[in-house]
C-alpha cells in the first residue's frame, strides 16, 4: 500500500511548482507520480504522417517524486502527513496524522 495513490488531491512541497495542487493521474514503479498540471516540460516531438501525429513542441506532464508531494486533508484544506493503521475488522487503511481521520 502506498501513501499516495491515483486520484488523490496532493500539494507540491518542494521544487519549481511548490505550493501548487493537482490530482494524481498515474503512479510509476520507481516512486514517482504524474500529477495533473504539475511539472510541465516542453518536448520536441517528431511528426509521423502514417500515424497522424503532428510534429512540433508539445507540453507534457513529467513524473515528480512522491517525497515532494503531500496529501491534502479536506478538514483543514492543507497538506498533511499520512500513516497506516489496521482497523478492528483487519482492514489496513490510510489516515491523516494531524486529526486521525481515515483517508476516503
Amino acid at each position: 500500500m502506498n501513501k499516495i495513490v491515483k486520484n488523490d488531491l496532493v500539494v507540491v512541497i518542494a521544487g519549481k511548482d511548490k505550493g501548487r495542487r493537482g490530482t494524481v493521474t498515474e503512479i510509476k514503479k520507481n516512486g514517482k507520480a504524474v500529477v495533473e498540471g504539475i511539472n510541465i516540460a516542453k518536448k520536441h516531438q517528431k511528426g509521423n504522417p502514417n500515424a497522424g501525429i503532428a510534429g512540433g513542441i508539445i507540453k507534457k506532464e513529467m513524473p515528480i517524486d512522491v517525497s515532494n508531494l503531500m496529501l491534502v486533508n479536506p478538514a483543514n484544506d492543507k497538506g498533511d502527513r499520512v500513516g497506516f493503521k489496521v482497523l478492528e475488522n483487519g482492514k489496513k487503511v490510510r489516515y491523516f496524522k494531524s486529526n486521525g481521520e481515515v483517508v476516503s
